[in-house]
């Protein structure tokens, strides 16, 4: 044996010191409430009131993901409408604050997981494609703005998902560097955008049949069967390994 030389396992063992708790950035619909069924409903809608009686959930699926603004904007091309963008942003919206405010169901998994984030001092932020109007009106009809209160819609940025502005401006007003945020998102165009942003990304698709779309494959933790796979323990186990540099 050589003398001054330790045998224990333990002194080879350099103690890890844990880093502060990582910033989350939500997306809203379809990640943390399940506000779709509004956003359709409110489309169909819009879209009757302009001669349109074809507008199905297939098609409307086809956008999840994407800014109401974006949305319309493809929407008025292939239907041919004649109206101003501003006119049908404004009668969606309207049409879908009624529908928000009177029914948004929350992802069960979806509360628990920012119930725990919350107590364990994680510092959190939205990040969506609505109108502000649309995420306030969601948030406080379902109680959750009284744990997220650092909001950032599509409207006060440059561009909407795929383009990474909302990710950035959310990291921004929460202080923090992008590179330590975490994104939850449940539509390609989401997973895209924040991995533009340089963040890390949980994948929640919200329709099964996208989760081989080539975006998510940049998510550090995907889970393939959608909100009946999440949980919020296995989001916060993920959430709490050391990152590994690529």
């Amino acid at each position: 044996m050589l003398v001054g030389m330790s045998t224990s396992p333990a002194s080879q063992i350099t103690p890890v010191t844990p880093g502060p708790p990582a910033p989350v950035i939500f997306d809203l619909d379809g990640t943390l409430v399940d506000s779709e069924p509004n956003y359709y409903e409110a489309g169909r809608r819009l879209l009757a009131n302009y001669g349109v009686a074809d507008f199905s959930w297939e098609h409307h699926t086809r956008f999840i993901g994407i800014g109401t603004r974006e949305t319309l904007e493809i929407l008025s091309r292939e239907f041919g409408l004649d109206a101003p963008i501003e006119e049908l942003l404004a009668g969606k919206n309207r049409t879908y604050l009624e529908l928000a405010r009177a029914h948004t169901a929350v992802f069960p998994e979806m509360r628990a997981f920012v119930k725990r984030l919350s107590a364990a001092g994680h510092p959190m932020a939205v990040a969506s494609g609505s109108s502000r109007a649309a995420i306030e009106a969601v948030l406080a009809g379902t109680g959750l703005d009284a744990l997220l209160t650092t909001l950032v819609s599509a409207e006060e940025v440059a561009h909407g998902k795929p383009e990474p502005d909302v990710f950035l401006e959310a990291a921004r007003r929460l202080g923090v560097d992008p590179a330590d945020c975490v994104v939850l998102e449940d539509a390609a165009p989401g997973a895209l955008a924040a991995h533009r942003a340089g963040m890390r990304c949980i994948a929640v698709p919200y329709v099964a049949g996208t989760a081989d779309d080539p975006a998510f494959a940049s998510a550090g933790l995907l889970f393939r069967g959608g909100q009946g796979e999440f949980t919020a323990r296995a989001a916060y186990d993920w959430l709490g390994q050391p990152v590994r540099s690529s």
